[in-house]
């Protein structure tokens, strides 16, 4: 049954149409302006003068509902998977922990077995963070389990992914010689610089070996001083680097969010959630890779009260870039959509409205406020009272 979304205000990749969106299988067939023919084997829904966007892909997300990456099981991805169309989320990438190198294997493992169900977000691959980092900016990652960088070590996770790890996030600076850098990138991974401690001319040698991106831009990392500008400052000068960015009223303050987007800009960032178990959760206490958090419904901490992760849903992530920044609905689909499906190479089927593309999409108000979610094709998500 094919679904046809009429009376919108379609966002595609080169303008905004006033019309429908009919889909087949876990395809858009047609794009047009005007009213469509209907008939009995359609579903059809009235947009009533709403905006038909991309759906969101989240490139760094560790829980939700309960569930964690490091659970290591299928029945915690598929909790993960069918929950994140309620955030209009349709795509996603399992983010690991820095943990002992079993649980991170059984994370590994328990991705390259998992096949996206009807109706779900669909897993990516996996954004491995850590455990290749700096213990001085550990965060939310337990030191005790950070190791030096090693080539075999990777190839061996990577073997057992079934080539799903996609991102990495590691320090720079750790990797004296950037081979490690350099055999990743040469590998097709992505490498963002994350938990480290590096300089600005450290992550420009970084850049140089094929570090391409910045985990969660401003938390974990060198922060910007008039003798070195750091990682943050290599965010905002250097263009081969994509951003991370959490927009949760926490991590980063509005005013760096408005400088952010002022002098780095939409064509750079990617909105994340960054995201751990609790989040649609209750209050409570809950796991972040085997750490006990604790969460008030607004933030999420570690017992010495160090944010671990967040809580934000990324419909909500977009809506507080938008009343943050007054960012246009154009800019708000590139960070959450256009960005990192190009950052991941998956372009050709996600990140925007065409014909050809998977039926991945979101029907919106123009205050944010989701409406449905379409999962390649298949209504996932449908406010309540439709």
């Amino acid at each position: 049954m094919g679904l046809i979304f009429y009376n919108t205000y379609i966002h595609c990749e080169n303008g905004i149409i006033n019309g429908y969106l009919k889909t087949e299988g876990h395809k858009i067939i047609e794009v047009n302006e005007g009213t469509p023919q209907l008939n009995e084997h359609d579903y059809a829904v009235n947009g009533k003068g709403k905006h038909i966007i991309p759906g969101f892909i989240d490139t760094h997300i560790h829980g939700i509902s309960g569930a964690d990456v490091m659970d290591g099981t299928s029945s915690s991805l598929q909790t993960m998977a069918s929950n994140l169309p309620f955030e209009g989320t349709t795509s996603f990438l399992a983010a690991t922990m820095t943990q002992a190198k079993p649980a991170i294997e059984q994370a590994l493992k328990a991705v390259a077995k998992y096949d996206t169900n009807e109706g779900e977000s669909e897993l990516l691959g996996v954004h491995l963070e850590g455990p290749f980092i700096n213990k001085e900016k550990a965060g939310a990652q337990p030191k005790e389990y950070v190791i030096a960088p090693s080539i075999d070590t990777f190839d061996h996770w990577q073997k057992q992914s079934n080539n799903r790890i996609k991102v990495i996030t590691l320090a720079p600076e750790m990797d004296r010689t950037g081979q490690f850098i350099r055999h990743l990138n040469e590998s097709g991974v992505i490498v963002s610089a994350g938990h480290t401690n590096a300089s600005m001319s450290e992550i420009k040698a970084g850049v140089h070996s094929g570090l391409r991106q910045l985990t969660h831009l401003c938390n974990a990392m060198t922060g910007i001083h008039h003798r070195d500008v750091g990682a943050v400052g290599a965010g905002f000068l250097l263009k081969e680097l994509m951003c991370e960015l959490i927009v949760d009223g926490l991590h980063v303050s509005e005013e760096m969010i408005h400088i952010i987007y002022e002098h780095i800009g939409p064509e750079r960032i990617m909105l994340i959630t960054d995201s751990m178990e609790a989040k649609a959760m209750p209050k409570g206490t809950y796991s972040l890779g085997g750490q006990t958090v604790k969460t008030d419904g607004k933030r999420a901490l570690l017992e010495d009260g160090t944010l671990a992760g967040s809580i934000v849903k990324m419909i909500d992530a977009a809506h507080n870039m938008k009343q943050i920044t007054n960012a246009s609905i154009a800019a708000i689909i590139k960070m959450t959509a256009t960005n990192p499906a190009k950052q991941l190479g998956v372009f050709d089927r996600k990140g925007s409205i065409a014909i050809g593309k998977d039926a991945d999409f979101l029907l919106i108000d123009d205050q944010f406020n989701l409406i449905y979610t379409i999962c390649r094709g298949t209504i996932a998500f449908k406010r309540e009272g439709l």
